[in-house]
């Protein structure tokens, strides 16, 4: 696919659950079969201070799954750990397990085969004092991408502990003349994702101060702040390849996830 101009930009989809949709002692998939899913598909950032603190859980599992051939890089994961710690509190622990699926065998999914794909593939959900994280990585595209508008999706965080990378979009986009290092983008996009599940910007943690973009809603108005809106568009992309690290959190996004219970 041909674009003049890219223009990477994050959607965002809040989607809630009004059903129960409990396991049962069958589901194999769930070593807690007795386990509420619907607590694990609540809009996006609903669980932030859940997330952040340890006022109800005390640890937390990462379920990292991604199609065979699309395995993140160590260098993402391990940093996508750091962001975690650094901004959490879980006395017990944070553990994170990852594991390969076989694909599902489409070029272009929505996000409600992704979230179908999920419900199929997700082994973990939140427990008395354990809150459980998916993260998928897909082969494929997003649905969303389009020529019209020269738009192309990197990840999603579409529930209150899921979130999507589009893994072989983020390929594509990177180890290349002009083209950032992919370990780079891959923590740019995962980071970024998880900070709209930790409720950034004002999407489920409260604000500090006035510091969302009023233009491009849910994001952070500071230029080198993570969760700022062009933090994966095309200009960015250029502009990374000289990059040694990802964008952080800006001292403002900080301040909001500390007033909500976090580091």
């Amino acid at each position: 696919m041909k674009f003049k101009i890219l223009i990477l930009t994050l959607l965002l989809v809040i989607i809630t659950a009004c059903s129960k949709d409990e396991a049962t002692d069958g589901d194999t998939n769930n070593p807690n079969p007795t386990v509420n899913k619907a607590l694990n598909r609540q809009a996006t950032g609903s669980s932030a201070n859940d997330l952040l603190s340890d006022n109800t859980f005390t640890s937390m599992i990462i379920e990292i799954v991604y199609v065979e051939g699309f395995e993140p890089s160590q260098t993402a994961i391990d940093n996508f750990v750091s962001f975690i710690t650094n901004r959490t509190y879980k006395p017990d622990g944070i553990t994170f397990e990852k594991r390969a699926i076989s694909s599902p065998g489409e070029s272009v999914y929505t996000i409600n085969d992704i979230a179908d794909i999920e419900k199929e593939q997700r082994k973990y959900y939140n427990t008395t004092d354990q809150i459980a994280v998916w993260a998928y990585f897909s082969d494929g595209k997003s649905d969303k991408d389009s020529d019209e508008d020269n738009t192309i999706v990197l990840g999603t965080a579409y529930w209150n502990t899921s979130f999507v990378i589009y893994e072989e979009t983020v390929k594509g986009l990177s180890n290349g003349p002009l083209k950032p290092n992919r370990s780079l983008l891959e923590t740019t996009v995962i980071n970024h994702e998880f900070g709209h599940i930790f409720g950034l910007t004002n999407l489920g943690t409260a604000l500090q101060s006035d510091h969302e973009d009023a233009e491009h809603p849910k994001h952070c108005n500071e230029e080198s702040c993570l969760m700022y809106w062009a933090t994966e568009s095309a200009r960015n992309i250029s502009n990374m390849a000289n990059m040694s690290s990802a964008p952080q959190l800006d001292s403002q996004c900080i301040a909001d996830l500390q007033a909500n219970g976090g580091r």
